[in-house]
């Protein structure tokens, strides 16, 4: 029932409009009554009105004031003013003063039911467009949260293309704070537990868990969440350090253990990492808080762990050493990838069981980056990369360890090894990492040196098997992206612009227009005409 206010400074003249229809038939209910329109207005302080019929000839505040005010404050509110006809003049001149329709004294009841049935239509398309508006936005921010949640995982472990372009998209995701330079971060890894004989309750809390995680952080501010497959049961948290905040990282903490243990009645067992300084140690600060993590015992009590991994066994793993082992993988060279994983990890001389830990950790995340490049998803590779993560988390047995890399390295150098032979499967490898990076600034030649394949080669087997060159492909990929962001109206031109990969709003309205026939602008209008979205 649409509920209506009913103003008139005459006690009959409200009595007779509750007489002239039949409010709840035509759907409506006359809530309250006031005499003039002060009281109207001190009414709407307290409930909800989605229309006011009111007369335009009160004491203390006429009808045209009540409904300027209404626009003002209650801009949902529909106004229909009741004049004479000596008013009817100032009556339609004051329409855009919130009115929005009128009726002349004395009140005819078939034009009553008239305006009331156009206000309700009015008002049912109202709320429809604003449920829809709603769902859209619920649907484009999970979206866009979805896109920063992968970005936060690629940086905490997957291999970069270029420094410059991973500012460049923390820009466009709208993570700029972690654009800063020298920036000082600390990861925060947080698993919950609960007794093992309710082992299935855990996994139905898990999504409610990242969701508490996701408003703890958007809450804190300069923190962020996402979520690693590997780890399940996990969130794992990255946070900016303020020097002038010390307790902030102890707020985060309390704030996640009573949050889960009042909502989902879950104990927590946190890993706080290093505090590391630039965008580069990214990967040490998420294996440090995943080795903090680890030393935890096991049970289902609440624990903090705070093992701070030191910069000798952080310093263990050089860049060279990652670049020798990507160049063995990629090209397919196995026994190059034993010596230099054997090299390094079968060292005795002043080697810790955290320093091994944590260089067996950087191999298995760079196995694991390898595989989800070439789209790798089987159950071979799944197994092998449990295995591998189970062999390194129990610390005991550094042959082992090796021998499960080793035999995860084997798997994906095979699998690679069929995908260059394999047009079909490569090029499926290659569409499935630009659906991931299409925001990226990736030339054919970039690419052609990511997926060790000739540039000429690539070109031509890409259009051979798509249909269609690399740069349109690219192209129309970012237009059907945009398509999707352009339906969040809070999101500007220019940002939906950055999200897909275009740093001039200008050349991407272009470029929308002649692949969809409609501006960016336009194509927003007729979403919000059509209430509905376009595919």
């Amino acid at each position: 029932m649409m509920k209506v206010l009913i103003t008139d400074d005459e006690i009959q003249i409200r009595r007779g409009l509750r007489m002239k229809v039949d409010w709840e038939e035509e759907g409506f209910i006359v809530v309250e009554e006031a005499s003039n329109g002060k009281e109207a207005l001190e009414l709407l302080q307290n409930i909800n009105v989605d229309v006011v019929l009111t007369d335009i000839r009160m004491p203390i505040m006429d009808g045209i004031a009540l409904a300027k005010h209404c626009q003002q404050e209650f801009p949902g509110i529909k106004v229909i003013v009741l004049s004479g006809y000596s008013d009817f003049e100032y009556v339609r001149s004051s329409m855009k003063e919130g009115v929005k329709d009128y009726l002349l004294k004395p009140v005819a009841p078939d034009e009553l039911l008239e305006v009331l049935r156009k206000i309700r239509k009015e008002v049912e398309e109202d709320k429809r467009k604003q449920i829809e508006s709603a769902r859209i936005h619920v649907i484009a921010e999970t979206h866009l949260q979805e896109v920063q949640d992968q970005f936060l995982l690629h940086l905490a472990k997957d291999e970069w293309l270029e420094f410059s372009y991973v500012l460049e998209r923390l820009w466009q995701l709208q993570l700029e704070d972690l654009a800063q330079e020298n920036i000082k971060v600390k990861f925060l890894s947080v698993e919950i537990r609960e007794c093992e004989d309710n082992l299935t309750n855990l996994k139905k809390l898990c999504l409610p868990f990242q969701m508490i995680c996701k408003e703890i952080a958007k809450e804190l501010g300069g923190t962020y969440s996402f979520y690693d497959p590997s780890y399940a049961n996990m969130v794992h948290f990255l946070k900016i350090i303020d020097l002038e905040q010390t307790n902030s990282t102890a707020i985060l903490i309390k704030k996640v253990q009573q949050s889960v243990k009042t909502s989902l009645n879950l104990e927590t067992v946190i890993g706080i990492g290093n505090t590391v300084t630039g965008l580069s140690e990214m990967k040490n600060g998420y294996i440090s808080s995943l080795l903090s993590w680890s030393q935890s015992q096991l049970g289902s009590h609440s624990q903090v762990m705070n093992e701070t991994v030191t910069r000798d066994v952080i310093y263990e793993f050089e860049p060279d050493f990652e670049r020798q082992l990507t160049n063995a993988i990629e090209g397919m060279n196995i026994e190059a990838f034993k010596n230099t994983v054997n090299t390094v990890l079968k060292k005795t001389e002043n080697q810790s069981v955290l320093s091994f830990c944590f260089v067996a950790n950087r191999v298995f995340f760079l196995l694991g980056s390898l595989a989800k490049k070439y789209n790798m998803e089987t159950k071979d590779i799944q197994k092998s990369m449990w295995n591998c993560q189970q062999s390194i988390g129990e610390l005991n047995s550094q042959s082992k360890s090796i021998d499960h890399l080793i035999q995860l390295a084997q798997v994906i150098v095979e699998k690679i090894s069929v995908a260059r032979f394999s047009n079909g499967q490569l090029m499926d490898n290659i569409r499935q990492y630009l659906d991931e990076h299409y925001a990226s600034e990736i030339s054919l030649t970039s690419l052609s040196e990511l997926f060790y394949i000739n540039s000429s080669y690539l070109s031509d087997t890409f259009k051979n098997h798509i249909g269609k060159n690399y740069s349109e492909y690219l192209v129309e990929l970012r237009v059907e992206k945009a398509k999707f962001f352009l339906e969040d109206e809070r999101l500007k031109i220019i940002d939906v612009a950055n999200l897909v990969g275009f740093s001039n709003s200008g050349y991407f309205s272009t470029v929308f227009k002649k692949h969809v026939g409609k501006t960016p602008v336009e194509f927003r209008n007729f979403l919000d005409i059509n209430g509905k979205v376009i595919r």
